[in-house]
Protein backbone atom coordinates (compact mmCIF):
# COMPACT_ATOMS: atom_id res chain seq x y z
CA UNK A 1 0.00 0.00 0.00
CA UNK A 2 2.87 2.61 0.98
CA UNK A 3 4.61 1.52 -1.57
CA UNK A 4 1.91 2.42 -4.57
CA UNK A 5 1.66 5.83 -2.80
CA UNK A 6 5.07 6.20 -2.96
CA UNK A 7 5.26 5.46 -6.74
CA UNK A 8 2.25 7.36 -6.81
CA UNK A 9 3.90 10.88 -5.06
CA UNK A 10 7.30 10.01 -7.75
CA UNK A 11 5.42 10.20 -10.59
CA UNK A 12 3.45 13.41 -9.67
CA UNK A 13 6.96 15.20 -8.75
CA UNK A 14 7.78 13.95 -11.98
CA UNK A 15 4.87 15.74 -13.85
CA UNK A 16 5.29 18.42 -11.59
CA UNK A 17 8.90 18.62 -13.33
CA UNK A 18 7.72 17.93 -17.08
CA UNK A 19 4.58 20.46 -16.62
CA UNK A 20 7.71 23.30 -15.70
CA UNK A 21 9.78 22.61 -18.17
CA UNK A 22 6.76 22.91 -20.41
CA UNK A 23 6.11 26.14 -19.36
CA UNK A 24 9.51 27.01 -19.92
CA UNK A 25 9.27 25.52 -23.58
CA UNK A 26 6.13 27.77 -24.09
CA UNK A 27 8.19 30.60 -23.65
CA UNK A 28 10.00 30.47 -26.75
CA UNK A 29 6.72 29.42 -28.63
CA UNK A 30 5.22 32.08 -30.58
CA UNK A 31 1.68 33.04 -31.92
CA UNK A 32 1.29 35.73 -34.43
CA UNK A 33 -2.04 37.37 -35.49
CA UNK A 34 -2.98 40.05 -37.71
CA UNK A 35 -5.68 42.39 -38.42
CA UNK A 36 -7.44 40.54 -41.77
CA UNK A 37 -6.02 44.11 -43.60
CA UNK A 38 -2.35 43.59 -42.22
CA UNK A 39 -2.81 46.87 -40.86
CA UNK A 40 -1.97 45.39 -37.17
CA UNK A 41 0.25 42.64 -36.12
CA UNK A 42 0.83 41.32 -32.83
CA UNK A 43 3.12 38.62 -31.61
CA UNK A 44 3.21 36.72 -27.98
CA UNK A 45 4.22 33.97 -26.67
CA UNK A 46 2.21 30.64 -26.13
CA UNK A 47 2.39 31.69 -22.44
CA UNK A 48 0.48 35.01 -23.59
CA UNK A 49 3.26 37.14 -23.35
CA UNK A 50 3.54 39.87 -25.31
CA UNK A 51 6.53 40.27 -27.87
CA UNK A 52 5.57 42.98 -30.27
CA UNK A 53 3.18 45.18 -31.71
CA UNK A 54 3.53 46.23 -35.18
CA UNK A 55 1.18 49.14 -36.28
CA UNK A 56 0.67 50.87 -39.77
CA UNK A 57 0.88 54.65 -40.28
CA UNK A 58 -2.50 54.50 -41.29
CA UNK A 59 -3.56 53.56 -38.01
CA UNK A 60 -2.43 56.31 -36.15
CA UNK A 61 -4.51 58.40 -37.49
CA UNK A 62 -7.82 57.81 -35.82
CA UNK A 63 -7.25 56.93 -31.90
CA UNK A 64 -10.67 54.72 -31.74
CA UNK A 65 -9.85 52.40 -35.13
CA UNK A 66 -6.58 51.77 -33.49
CA UNK A 67 -8.39 50.81 -30.10
CA UNK A 68 -10.60 48.40 -32.02
CA UNK A 69 -7.59 46.90 -34.14
CA UNK A 70 -5.56 46.45 -31.17
CA UNK A 71 -8.77 44.86 -28.76
CA UNK A 72 -9.36 42.37 -31.68
CA UNK A 73 -6.35 41.43 -32.81
CA UNK A 74 -4.79 40.85 -29.27
CA UNK A 75 -8.26 39.13 -27.75
CA UNK A 76 -7.68 36.87 -31.08
CA UNK A 77 -4.07 36.09 -30.67
CA UNK A 78 -4.33 35.37 -26.86
CA UNK A 79 -7.11 33.01 -27.37
CA UNK A 80 -4.78 31.17 -29.75
CA UNK A 81 -1.97 31.28 -27.19
CA UNK A 82 -4.56 29.96 -24.67
CA UNK A 83 -5.46 27.10 -26.59
CA UNK A 84 -1.61 26.06 -27.53
CA UNK A 85 -0.97 26.44 -23.83
CA UNK A 86 -3.76 24.20 -22.27
CA UNK A 87 -2.85 21.63 -25.13
CA UNK A 88 0.41 21.20 -24.34
CA UNK A 89 0.07 21.37 -20.18
CA UNK A 90 -2.87 19.40 -20.56
CA UNK A 91 -0.99 16.94 -22.51
CA UNK A 92 1.84 16.51 -20.01
CA UNK A 93 -0.23 16.80 -17.00
CA UNK A 94 -2.72 14.01 -18.39
CA UNK A 95 0.71 11.81 -19.54
CA UNK A 96 1.98 11.69 -16.40
CA UNK A 97 -0.78 11.61 -13.70
CA UNK A 98 -1.23 8.12 -11.58
CA UNK A 99 -4.39 6.51 -12.70
CA UNK A 100 -6.51 7.31 -10.11
CA UNK A 101 -9.89 5.42 -9.59
CA UNK A 102 -12.80 8.07 -9.85
CA UNK A 103 -10.55 11.16 -11.61
CA UNK A 104 -11.48 11.22 -15.19
CA UNK A 105 -8.82 13.38 -17.21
Amino acid sequence: MFGDLMGMMGKIKETQAKVEETKKRLDHVLIDEKSTDGLLKVTLTANRTIKSITIDDTLLQDKEMLEDYLLNVLNNAISKATNVNEAELGAVAKAGLPNIPGMNL
